[in-house]
């Protein structure tokens, strides 16, 4: 069984950063991709960024410019570092694992709320 817990998410001024942090645990031996989504209020789940096993990224559209993904050495762990904050990015940012088996498991959710 594979756990995903997300934290570093909060209420924070717009031109801020931020860093999420997911500590994945279980079962999580030689997973193939970690990453990111976020969803607003209203809106679909949208792929903010991943990283494969092999430390390959690919970021969701307009994503690279403010988003960076990263992993421990471990591995273990996903890192989501924002820069230049805006109120758009108001949303529960999600932490995605796939593993050995292709399954997907996702985390509960961390809140980000940029004001203006």
């Amino acid at each position: 069984q594979v756990q995903l817990v997300e934290s570093g998410g909060g209420l924070v001024q717009a031109g801020d950063s931020l860093r999420l942090t997911c500590t994945a645990t279980g079962n999580i031996r030689d997973w193939r991709i970690m990453g990111w989504y976020r969803q607003a209020p209203g809106r679909e789940r949208e792929l903010v960024a991943n990283i494969n096993a092999l430390g390959g990224t690919n970021y969701g559209e307009d994503m690279k410019a403010r988003f960076t993904v990263s992993t421990d050495n471990a591995g273990n762990m996903v890192y989501l570092q924002i820069i230049s904050l805006k109120p758009e990015d108001t949303a529960v940012y999600y932490c995605r694992l796939v593993d050995v088996y292709a399954h997907t498991h996702w985390g509960q959710g961390t809140q980000v709320t940029v004001s203006s």
